[in-house]
Protein backbone atom coordinates (compact mmCIF):
# COMPACT_ATOMS: atom_id res chain seq x y z
CA UNK A 1 0.00 0.00 0.00
CA UNK A 2 0.78 3.88 -0.26
CA UNK A 3 1.96 4.95 2.95
CA UNK A 4 2.13 8.56 4.24
CA UNK A 5 4.89 8.16 7.25
CA UNK A 6 7.89 5.91 7.11
CA UNK A 7 8.72 4.28 10.45
CA UNK A 8 12.15 3.09 10.43
CA UNK A 9 14.41 2.28 14.00
CA UNK A 10 14.44 -0.10 16.50
CA UNK A 11 12.23 -3.19 16.82
CA UNK A 12 11.18 -4.86 19.88
CA UNK A 13 9.34 -7.36 22.07
CA UNK A 14 8.62 -6.38 25.47
CA UNK A 15 7.80 -8.34 28.33
CA UNK A 16 6.64 -6.43 31.20
CA UNK A 17 4.93 -6.97 34.77
CA UNK A 18 2.59 -5.08 36.32
CA UNK A 19 3.44 -2.40 39.34
CA UNK A 20 5.03 -4.74 42.31
CA UNK A 21 5.73 -2.99 45.60
CA UNK A 22 9.33 -3.35 45.39
CA UNK A 23 12.50 -5.11 43.52
CA UNK A 24 13.17 -8.27 45.31
CA UNK A 25 16.33 -8.34 47.32
CA UNK A 26 18.80 -11.50 45.60
CA UNK A 27 16.91 -14.85 45.90
CA UNK A 28 13.74 -13.40 46.50
CA UNK A 29 10.72 -13.66 44.61
CA UNK A 30 8.59 -10.99 44.62
CA UNK A 31 4.81 -11.71 42.77
CA UNK A 32 3.27 -9.25 40.31
CA UNK A 33 -0.51 -9.66 39.78
CA UNK A 34 -0.15 -9.91 35.88
CA UNK A 35 2.89 -10.75 32.82
CA UNK A 36 2.44 -9.88 29.39
CA UNK A 37 3.91 -9.75 26.14
CA UNK A 38 3.95 -6.75 24.63
CA UNK A 39 4.91 -4.90 21.35
CA UNK A 40 7.98 -2.55 22.21
CA UNK A 41 10.66 -0.06 20.13
CA UNK A 42 10.54 3.12 19.17
CA UNK A 43 9.38 2.12 15.39
CA UNK A 44 7.12 -0.43 16.37
CA UNK A 45 5.15 1.68 18.43
CA UNK A 46 5.23 4.96 17.01
CA UNK A 47 3.66 2.69 13.79
CA UNK A 48 1.13 1.34 15.88
CA UNK A 49 -0.03 3.80 17.39
CA UNK A 50 -0.38 6.24 13.83
CA UNK A 51 -2.31 3.07 12.31
CA UNK A 52 -4.60 3.67 15.24
CA UNK A 53 -5.05 6.81 14.61
CA UNK A 54 -5.88 6.12 11.01
CA UNK A 55 -2.28 7.09 9.19
CA UNK A 56 -1.35 5.32 6.55
CA UNK A 57 2.13 3.95 8.22
CA UNK A 58 5.07 1.16 7.08
CA UNK A 59 7.69 -0.08 9.03
CA UNK A 60 11.40 -0.47 8.15
CA UNK A 61 13.88 -2.22 10.88
CA UNK A 62 15.45 -5.85 11.44
CA UNK A 63 14.44 -8.52 13.73
CA UNK A 64 15.70 -12.08 14.35
CA UNK A 65 14.41 -14.99 12.24
CA UNK A 66 12.49 -16.11 15.98
CA UNK A 67 9.22 -15.96 17.73
CA UNK A 68 9.68 -12.72 19.38
CA UNK A 69 10.28 -12.10 15.34
CA UNK A 70 7.28 -13.11 14.78
CA UNK A 71 5.07 -11.81 17.18
CA UNK A 72 6.80 -8.50 16.40
CA UNK A 73 5.34 -8.85 12.83
CA UNK A 74 1.86 -10.21 13.53
CA UNK A 75 1.21 -7.49 16.38
CA UNK A 76 1.66 -4.95 13.92
CA UNK A 77 0.09 -6.47 10.57
CA UNK A 78 -3.12 -6.99 12.69
CA UNK A 79 -3.07 -3.72 13.48
CA UNK A 80 -3.07 -2.00 9.86
CA UNK A 81 1.22 -1.28 9.60
CA UNK A 82 2.75 -2.23 6.45
CA UNK A 83 5.38 -4.70 7.66
CA UNK A 84 7.01 -5.60 4.25
CA UNK A 85 9.83 -3.25 5.47
CA UNK A 86 11.04 -6.07 8.18
CA UNK A 87 13.87 -7.39 7.23
CA UNK A 88 14.24 -10.80 9.45
CA UNK A 89 17.79 -11.16 9.86
CA UNK A 90 18.85 -15.25 10.60
CA UNK A 91 21.48 -16.10 13.45
CA UNK A 92 20.19 -13.17 15.79
CA UNK A 93 18.07 -12.72 18.29
CA UNK A 94 14.79 -10.45 17.95
CA UNK A 95 15.54 -7.01 20.29
CA UNK A 96 13.59 -7.81 23.56
CA UNK A 97 13.24 -5.88 26.88
CA UNK A 98 12.29 -6.66 30.32
CA UNK A 99 10.44 -3.86 31.86
CA UNK A 100 10.20 -3.84 35.47
CA UNK A 101 7.26 -1.61 36.96
CA UNK A 102 7.48 -1.11 40.75
CA UNK A 103 4.78 1.26 42.58
CA UNK A 104 5.38 4.79 43.13
CA UNK A 105 8.95 3.97 41.11
CA UNK A 106 9.87 4.98 37.39
CA UNK A 107 10.35 1.78 35.27
CA UNK A 108 13.38 -0.67 35.13
CA UNK A 109 14.86 -2.02 32.17
CA UNK A 110 16.83 -5.20 31.08
CA UNK A 111 17.62 -4.89 27.31
CA UNK A 112 18.72 -6.81 24.75
CA UNK A 113 20.09 -5.09 21.21
CA UNK A 114 19.38 -8.01 18.98
CA UNK A 115 18.67 -7.43 15.32
CA UNK A 116 18.35 -3.95 15.71
CA UNK A 117 22.08 -3.60 15.45
CA UNK A 118 22.17 -5.09 11.94
CA UNK A 119 20.00 -2.49 10.40
CA UNK A 120 22.07 -0.36 7.53
CA UNK A 121 20.03 2.69 5.68
CA UNK A 122 20.19 -0.37 2.98
CA UNK A 123 16.78 -1.75 5.08
CA UNK A 124 15.33 1.74 4.13
CA UNK A 125 13.09 0.96 1.43
CA UNK A 126 13.66 3.92 -1.46
CA UNK A 127 10.08 3.74 -2.73
CA UNK A 128 8.53 4.76 0.75
CA UNK A 129 11.30 7.20 1.00
CA UNK A 130 10.48 8.65 -1.73
CA UNK A 131 6.51 8.87 -1.19
CA UNK A 132 6.35 9.64 2.60
CA UNK A 133 5.26 12.87 4.04
CA UNK A 134 7.07 12.23 7.19
CA UNK A 135 9.90 9.97 7.42
CA UNK A 136 10.48 9.58 11.42
CA UNK A 137 13.58 7.29 12.78
CA UNK A 138 13.63 5.92 16.22
CA UNK A 139 15.77 5.01 18.41
CA UNK A 140 18.63 6.49 16.76
CA UNK A 141 21.46 6.10 18.97
CA UNK A 142 20.62 2.36 19.60
CA UNK A 143 21.18 1.68 16.01
CA UNK A 144 24.79 2.18 15.03
CA UNK A 145 24.87 0.91 11.38
CA UNK A 146 22.54 3.87 11.24
CA UNK A 147 25.23 6.33 12.47
CA UNK A 148 26.75 7.41 8.95
CA UNK A 149 26.65 10.05 6.76
CA UNK A 150 25.03 7.57 4.32
CA UNK A 151 21.76 8.26 7.06
CA UNK A 152 21.80 12.16 7.22
CA UNK A 153 22.17 11.65 3.21
CA UNK A 154 18.71 9.73 3.47
CA UNK A 155 17.16 12.40 5.37
CA UNK A 156 18.15 15.33 3.46
CA UNK A 157 16.53 13.37 0.31
CA UNK A 158 13.60 12.79 2.16
CA UNK A 159 13.08 16.53 3.33
CA UNK A 160 14.50 17.36 -0.53
CA UNK A 161 11.74 15.17 -1.19
CA UNK A 162 9.17 17.23 0.27
CA UNK A 163 8.61 14.77 3.59
CA UNK A 164 9.16 16.15 7.42
CA UNK A 165 12.17 14.36 9.14
CA UNK A 166 11.61 13.62 12.75
CA UNK A 167 13.88 11.77 14.98
CA UNK A 168 14.51 10.24 18.33
CA UNK A 169 16.60 8.84 20.40
CA UNK A 170 17.40 5.89 23.13
CA UNK A 171 20.78 6.74 25.04
CA UNK A 172 22.88 3.74 25.31
CA UNK A 173 25.69 5.33 27.32
CA UNK A 174 28.32 5.55 24.05
CA UNK A 175 30.76 8.02 24.95
CA UNK A 176 30.87 9.01 20.67
CA UNK A 177 26.73 9.65 21.20
CA UNK A 178 26.46 13.37 20.86
CA UNK A 179 29.16 13.17 17.63
CA UNK A 180 26.88 10.69 16.17
CA UNK A 181 23.80 13.03 16.78
CA UNK A 182 25.78 15.77 15.41
CA UNK A 183 25.59 14.09 11.83
CA UNK A 184 21.67 13.96 11.81
CA UNK A 185 20.74 17.10 13.54
CA UNK A 186 20.65 19.73 11.18
CA UNK A 187 18.44 17.20 8.64
CA UNK A 188 16.22 16.90 11.30
CA UNK A 189 12.87 19.32 10.71
CA UNK A 190 12.09 17.86 14.56
CA UNK A 191 13.77 16.65 17.02
CA UNK A 192 11.94 14.54 20.04
CA UNK A 193 14.25 13.67 23.31
CA UNK A 194 13.22 13.17 27.10
CA UNK A 195 14.75 15.72 29.20
CA UNK A 196 16.68 12.44 30.37
CA UNK A 197 18.34 11.95 27.41
CA UNK A 198 19.05 15.29 27.40
CA UNK A 199 20.85 15.76 29.84
CA UNK A 200 22.92 12.78 30.09
CA UNK A 201 23.70 14.01 26.13
CA UNK A 202 24.36 17.74 27.16
CA UNK A 203 25.25 17.99 30.88
CA UNK A 204 22.69 20.25 31.88
CA UNK A 205 19.46 19.94 32.96
CA UNK A 206 17.39 22.67 31.74
CA UNK A 207 14.76 21.96 29.37
CA UNK A 208 15.15 25.28 27.52
CA UNK A 209 18.48 25.48 27.50
CA UNK A 210 18.52 21.25 26.40
CA UNK A 211 16.20 22.04 23.50
CA UNK A 212 18.09 25.51 22.43
CA UNK A 213 21.45 23.68 22.61
CA UNK A 214 19.96 20.95 20.21
CA UNK A 215 18.41 24.05 17.70
CA UNK A 216 22.41 25.33 17.69
CA UNK A 217 23.65 22.54 16.73
CA UNK A 218 21.23 22.17 13.62
CA UNK A 219 17.59 21.01 14.25
CA UNK A 220 14.71 22.82 12.99
CA UNK A 221 12.30 22.13 15.91
CA UNK A 222 13.29 20.74 19.45
CA UNK A 223 10.87 19.35 21.65
CA UNK A 224 11.47 18.12 25.07
CA UNK A 225 9.21 15.71 26.87
CA UNK A 226 9.27 15.97 30.65
CA UNK A 227 6.64 13.10 31.83
CA UNK A 228 4.44 14.21 34.23
CA UNK A 229 6.09 18.20 34.08
CA UNK A 230 5.20 17.98 30.66
CA UNK A 231 7.31 19.54 27.54
CA UNK A 232 8.74 22.26 25.94
CA UNK A 233 9.27 22.86 22.11
CA UNK A 234 11.66 25.68 20.50
CA UNK A 235 11.38 26.19 16.66
CA UNK A 236 11.51 29.03 14.49
CA UNK A 237 10.28 32.07 15.62
CA UNK A 238 8.68 29.62 18.58
CA UNK A 239 8.63 29.09 22.09
CA UNK A 240 6.09 27.18 23.47
CA UNK A 241 5.88 25.25 27.33
CA UNK A 242 2.80 22.86 27.65
CA UNK A 243 1.59 21.24 30.70
CA UNK A 244 -0.10 17.77 30.75
CA UNK A 245 -3.47 16.00 30.33
CA UNK A 246 -5.54 14.38 33.34
CA UNK A 247 -4.96 10.88 33.13
CA UNK A 248 -4.11 7.57 35.48
CA UNK A 249 -1.33 6.34 35.66
CA UNK A 250 -0.16 3.07 35.55
CA UNK A 251 3.21 2.43 33.66
CA UNK A 252 4.97 4.90 31.29
CA UNK A 253 5.87 2.58 28.51
CA UNK A 254 6.12 3.77 25.44
CA UNK A 255 4.48 7.10 26.67
CA UNK A 256 7.50 9.18 24.56
CA UNK A 257 6.79 6.94 21.43
CA UNK A 258 3.02 7.66 21.54
CA UNK A 259 3.71 11.59 22.05
CA UNK A 260 5.93 11.42 18.91
CA UNK A 261 3.18 9.31 16.92
CA UNK A 262 0.32 12.21 17.89
CA UNK A 263 3.30 14.91 17.02
CA UNK A 264 3.61 13.36 13.72
CA UNK A 265 -0.53 13.03 13.54
CA UNK A 266 -0.62 16.86 13.83
CA UNK A 267 1.95 17.59 11.21
CA UNK A 268 -0.22 15.37 8.97
CA UNK A 269 -3.05 17.55 9.38
CA UNK A 270 -1.28 20.69 9.20
CA UNK A 271 -1.57 21.77 12.69
CA UNK A 272 0.57 24.28 14.40
CA UNK A 273 3.30 23.72 16.86
CA UNK A 274 1.05 24.19 19.63
CA UNK A 275 -1.63 21.83 18.05
CA UNK A 276 1.29 19.24 17.35
CA UNK A 277 1.79 19.47 21.56
CA UNK A 278 -1.77 18.89 21.44
CA UNK A 279 -2.09 15.50 19.62
CA UNK A 280 1.35 13.86 21.16
CA UNK A 281 0.17 15.28 25.06
CA UNK A 282 -3.11 13.70 24.19
CA UNK A 283 -1.65 10.25 22.70
CA UNK A 284 0.89 10.59 25.75
CA UNK A 285 -1.81 10.33 28.09
CA UNK A 286 -3.34 7.82 26.94
CA UNK A 287 -0.40 5.27 26.89
CA UNK A 288 0.01 5.65 30.45
CA UNK A 289 -3.10 3.81 31.42
CA UNK A 290 -1.55 0.87 31.12
CA UNK A 291 1.25 -1.48 31.60
CA UNK A 292 2.37 -1.84 28.32
CA UNK A 293 3.42 0.55 25.48
CA UNK A 294 0.13 0.01 23.03
CA UNK A 295 -2.32 -0.96 24.53
CA UNK A 296 -4.06 1.87 25.97
CA UNK A 297 -3.41 4.07 23.16
CA UNK A 298 -6.39 6.39 21.70
CA UNK A 299 -7.77 5.49 18.20
CA UNK A 300 -8.51 9.00 16.39
CA UNK A 301 -12.18 9.10 17.62
CA UNK A 302 -10.67 8.66 21.40
CA UNK A 303 -8.28 11.14 20.91
CA UNK A 304 -10.53 14.01 19.49
CA UNK A 305 -13.42 13.53 21.80
CA UNK A 306 -10.50 13.69 24.79
CA UNK A 307 -8.88 16.91 23.42
CA UNK A 308 -12.35 18.78 23.15
CA UNK A 309 -13.12 17.51 26.56
CA UNK A 310 -9.59 18.51 28.08
CA UNK A 311 -7.63 21.81 27.67
CA UNK A 312 -3.77 21.65 27.60
CA UNK A 313 -2.32 24.57 29.13
CA UNK A 314 0.28 26.07 26.94
CA UNK A 315 2.72 29.26 27.54
CA UNK A 316 5.20 31.25 25.65
CA UNK A 317 8.10 31.32 26.98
Amino acid sequence: MSIDCLCSGILFADIACSPIERVPDEGQLVVAERMQLGLGGCASNTALDLARLGVKVGVAGCAGDDGFGQFVHDTLTRGGVDTSGICRVSGINTASTMIVNVAGQDRRFICSLGANTRMTVEHIPDAWLRQSKVFYVGGYLMLPGLETEAMAQRLRAARKGGAKTVLDVVYIGSPNSLDALKIVLPEADVFLPNDDEAALLLGTHDPIRQAQTFRDLGAETVVITQGEKGSVLIGPNVRLRAGVYPTTFVGGTGSGDAFDAGYIAGLLRGADPAGCLRWGSALGASCVRSIGATESVFNRAEAEAFMRVHELPIEAI
